[in-house]
């Protein structure tokens, strides 16, 4: 690896200014990609309107988030942040590479395609007037009409924008529906059930544009020939089930069975936890469906790489392309896998054998710190004596 980039791959290497790691009887693989996270943000729902595309994932970014060095010990380097689901169209996204220790825009992954979060069901609705909301809609057809008002509008603002540029009033929710529109601007959908996810395809393409990815698509293996034929990705959990009605008809082999209808297929988290833990995930579709070990790291690698447009850059092992690796103990679709070195643009960010150093450390200065706090406790010891805290207001 040499300026970020990966200049070499062989066998007898060498370079007098190189670090050398050995490897033997690890494994080396591209960093795990997550195509739909949450972390890294302050906050991710804007649910006082049903159509909030102007507002900016970006603007909220929060580099101290534990969370990002917890999924770098989990191989994870780069993560797409999402705004939430309480929103028919929601925010734009930002794509961020794990870079632990930098500020906000150090997080973000230069020159990634702009994407924007949209989400149809249970969600939106359950953000509505049920639960004491009075915002619009309440229902399925209320979600459908929502789109085609929205990108109805946005035809009618382009049309105003190139006729009388001068006298328009900019619109930021609006441009970001026209970006949609001509393809300069992708969707990730939050989606469940068969039928709205067909809906939404019917609104796409009676505006023109590709719905790029559906994410959770638990009954994605229902319309797994209709995704293909509108050019869809797939972002799917690996056996999420019940947690809600929605959910019901989710099964172990969807993964499995959307992969073999030909589509782009990845493995997602949602969730912190489960981030650490996607060479796992990802390995239950070998379990499940037969999936090849290839195919199935393929769906936390190269496949959201693809989805996400970045497969020029990341993804998979190639010279030229970002070092952003992991050095695994084992199999990395194994249970006894561990991340022990993960590597952004060449830079070493976990470092497992530093980690539990660090961990020594800290549990040695946590200590110095109590025995401290007891000694300051003990009057004979030259120390004052303790009371509770006493709470003075000044009128």
């Amino acid at each position: 690896m040499k300026n970020g980039k990966i200049a070499q791959i062989g066998k007898n290497l060498s370079d007098a200014s190189a670090r050398v790691i050995d490897g033997t009887g690890k494994s080396l693989t591209p960093g795990i990609i997550d195509e739909h996270s949450h972390i890294a943000a302050f906050s991710i729902n804007e649910g006082a309107a049903s159509v909030t595309s102007e507002v900016r994932i970006k603007d909220n970014l929060n580099p101290e988030d534990i969370a990002i060095y917890r999924e770098l010990s989990g191989g994870v380097t780069t993560a797409h942040i999402l705004h939430g689901s309480a929103n028919t169209i929601g925010g734009q996204t930002q794509l961020i590479k794990l870079r632990w220790g930098v500020d906000d825009q150090g997080l973000i992954f230069q020159g990634a395609d702009p994407f924007i979060k949209f989400a149809l069901g249970e969600n939106v609705k359950r953000t509505a007037s049920a639960q004491g909301n009075t915002r619009y809609p309440d229902t399925r057809m209320g979600v459908t009409e929502v789109q085609m008002d929205a990108f109805t509008r946005a035809s009618d603002y382009e049309k105003q924008m190139k006729a009388l540029p001068a006298t328009t009033r900019r619109n930021l929710q609006l441009d970001a529906l026209v970006e949609i529109m001509n393809k300069k601007r992708f969707i990730t959908c939050h989606s469940y059930v068969q039928s709205e996810i067909t809906e939404l395809m019917r609104v796409a393409d009676k505006f023109g544009f590709k719905v790029n990815t559906f994410t959770h698509i638990l009954e994605g293996y229902k319309v797994a020939d209709k995704m293909k034929a509108h050019g869809a990705n797939a972002s799917t959990f690996s056996d999420w089930f019940a947690y809600k009605l929605e959910v019901q008809d989710a099964i172990a082999y969807n993964a499995t069975i959307m992969q073999k209808e030909g589509l782009n297929v990845c493995i997602n988290s949602d969730d912190e936890e489960m981030a650490r833990r996607l060479n796992q995930e990802a390995a239950k579709s070998v379990k499940y469906g037969g999936m090849s070990e290839e195919d199935a790291f393929k769906m936390v690698t190269l496949n959201p790489a693809k989805a996400l447009h970045v497969d020029n850059k990341v993804g998979s092992i190639k010279v030229g392309k970002d070092a952003d690796l992991v050095l695994w103990s084992d199999n990395p679709l194994s249970i006894y896998a561990v991340a022990l070195y993960t590597m952004i643009d060449g830079t070493i960010y976990f470092d497992r054998q530093h980690d539990l150093q660090l961990r020594k450390e800290i549990a040695t200065e946590r200590n110095r710190l109590i025995q401290k706090m007891n000694a300051e406790g003990r009057p004979n010891q030259g120390g004052m004596t303790t009371a509770r805290p006493s709470l003075q207001v000044v009128l």
